[in-house]
């Protein structure tokens, strides 16, 4: 009984995303310099990040500082877009997936702690755009991770604009 307990375990820790369904699909805002989006925060030691560590969807550090990471659909977002955010000055570098964020026009800031990410919450933004990432780059990343339902959606949004 115990031995089935942790295979169930087990299980459920590597295929979490099965049971899950997509977040619902929002008509993509437009590419424009300035766009008023929603915010929210996470951190690396939030319980679904675990797996992940400090690590971002391309394998990098996350980062908090002068240039701080970001999770996005690339599909509206595209990996290595640099934005501002006017309220407050911050920057940041698109170079992190969410599930929660496929077909979504919500951007995830990356933060440091738990306080840091509690005390972000939900916010609504005015965003500066100051380079926009690369469709084509975001997609031979996204590629070989098909398989996931969410990476699909984005696959499909980035193939319907080029």
């Amino acid at each position: 009984m115990l031995h089935r307990l942790i295979f169930l375990a087990v299980v459920a820790m590597l295929f979490p995303a099965c049971s899950r369904s997509l977040p619902k699909y929002e008509k993509p805002i437009a590419k424009t310099q300035f766009q008023r989006v929603r915010t929210t925060a996470y951190t690396h030691t939030e319980s679904d990040h675990l797996a992940h560590g400090r690590k971002t969807a391309i394998g990098t550090e996350l980062q908090a500082g002068p240039i701080s990471s970001a999770a996005a659909d690339w599909s509206r977002w595209p990996v290595g877009t640099v934005f501002r955010i006017c309220d407050t000055g911050e920057v940041c570098r698109v170079d992190d997936i969410g599930w929660a964020l496929s077909g979504r026009n919500t951007i995830d800031l990356y933060k440091p702690s738990r306080l840091a990410m509690n005390k972000w919450g939900l916010r609504n933004v005015e965003i500066e755009i100051l380079e926009w990432g690369s469709l084509e780059e975001s997609l031979r990343i996204l590629k070989p991770r098909a398989r996931h339902r969410h990476v699909q959606r984005m696959i499909e949004g980035i193939e319907d604009q080029i």
